[in-house]
């Protein structure tokens, strides 16, 4: 694999994470507006809404099966523009049942495409041999914030979903097929002969790898989407019903965690190789954990915006860091089968999280009261100090034999 070859992976798969994360945006800040179009009622939606990431677990489990017989990058060659379309869709129809079926593809989709991406990444980065994943995240959140803007055209224009959606997608979707072209998988020789994959069998002899081994990536990884659907779901309504803000400046801590978190991903590699995977993740807990320390303590909305931007700078480095300290930990005991079959399954994580984050805060909220409710996601982040060590590589920090020569370092 050419140095020219792995550039252009990279870029690629940045703009596959990029296209994702305006997509996503651009569902969700239009939630109000699908729910006027179909009519669905304050009691249904829930169930609208929790459809979506379990369905996403669902497609996540899928794809650990289907990278079995296709390479991780066509399983993201075919599942972006399946999300695409399926968010035209959306945007698309008048019935229940037609919003209820593309919210469902859309589902399936996100999960096979979030996972097979970051299999992707972990397999460049093991290329690379330096920390290259807090880059791809940062992707999404650039995109997340364009396409929160985007929504906010069509909103403040009074834009239908169709019209909105209609340019973005035409725009996107032949963009990410032309950026397909240049994915990059794992060569085959990248396999140190591991064949069973995730509590298989097989492989030079070495033992299957044990669930043990992944637990605390699983941990970590649900607390920190814990941590983030309560900055996603609660901010606003913490800082104006808690903390006595306008309307309008309710809207500040989510628009500054989003900035705060492209910030620390833009950056987190750089940290990751002076300082190490462990020191980064650790130093990302305590300041998750301050941040929610102030935001429960607040005096004031200008103190609370201060907290939740430490969230974002403390959260932004976890997620993808515990990606890659599981692809690694998988791939260095069984090969690359299990450090695929280990992300797909991490993947699932980011859905239990948001899933288990939201109304969590809101039952501890109205039992004891909302700024109690935020030492739960706390004492959750601040577990990753206990498995923070977890996250150093058993060999080497890039993967043992797998390292680069600095001097053909690319991109």
């Amino acid at each position: 694999m050419t140095d020219a070859q792995l550039r252009h992976g990279r870029v690629s798969l940045a703009w596959s994470f990029l296209v994702q994360g305006l997509t996503f945006a651009l569902l969700v800040t239009r939630i109000p507006a699908i729910q006027d179009q179909y009519g669905i009622s304050d009691g249904l939606l829930p169930a609208f809404l929790a459809a979506v990431p379990i369905l996403a677990g669902v497609g996540s489990v899928a794809s650990e099966r289907l990278i079995k017989r296709v390479r991780p990058s066509t399983v993201v060659r075919w599942a972006q523009p399946v999300v695409l379309l399926a968010l035209l869709g959306v945007g698309s129809g008048d019935e229940l049942w037609q919003v209820a079926v593309a919210l469902g593809v859309l589902g399936l989709a996100v999960g096979a495409l979030e996972a097979s991406m970051n299999m992707l990444g972990v397999s460049l980065q093991r290329a690379y041999g330096r920390s290259i994943m807090l880059g791809f995240h940062a992707s999404v959140s650039l995109g997340g914030i364009v396409g929160a803007s985007l929504a906010w055209v069509g909103a403040h224009w009074d834009l239908s979903l169709f019209v909105s959606y209609l340019p973005v997608v035409v725009v996107l979707l032949p963009a990410a097929l032309i950026g397909s072209r240049w994915y990059v998988d794992a060569a085959d020789g990248d396999d140190d002969g591991g064949s069973g994959g995730i509590g298989g069998s097989g492989g030079k002899g070495r033992a299957p790898v044990a669930f043990s081994l992944l637990l605390p990536f699983f941990l970590v990884m649900a607390f920190a989407y814990v941590g983030d659907s309560t900055v996603s779901n609660w901010s606003a309504k913490y800082l104006q019903d808690v903390l006595g803000s306008s309307e309008e400046l309710a809207t500040v801590p989510y628009n500054a965690y989003m900035v705060t978190t492209l910030l620390g991903r833009a950056v987190g590699d750089l940290a990751v190789r002076r300082f190490g995977p462990v020191a980064v993740v650790r130093g990302g807990a305590v300041l998750a954990g301050l941040g929610f320390a102030v935001v429960a303590v607040a005096p004031g909305a200008w103190t609370g915006i201060l907290g939740f931007t430490l969230l974002g700078l403390g959260l932004c480095v976890i997620v993808p860091q515990t990606f890659a300290a599981a692809g690694r930990r998988a791939f260095e005991r069984h090969g690359r089968a299990a450090g695929d079959a280990a992300v797909a399954r991490l993947n699932v994580c980011n859905y239990v999280g948001f899933l288990v984050g939201s109304p969590l805060v809101g039952v501890v909220g109205e039992v004891w009261s909302y700024r109690g409710a935020m030492l739960v996601p706390m004492a959750m982040v601040l577990v990753t100090l206990v498995y923070a060590r977890s996250f150093g590589a058993e060999q080497d920090r890039y993967g043992g034999t797998h390292e680069r020569p600095r001097t053909v370092d690319v991109g």
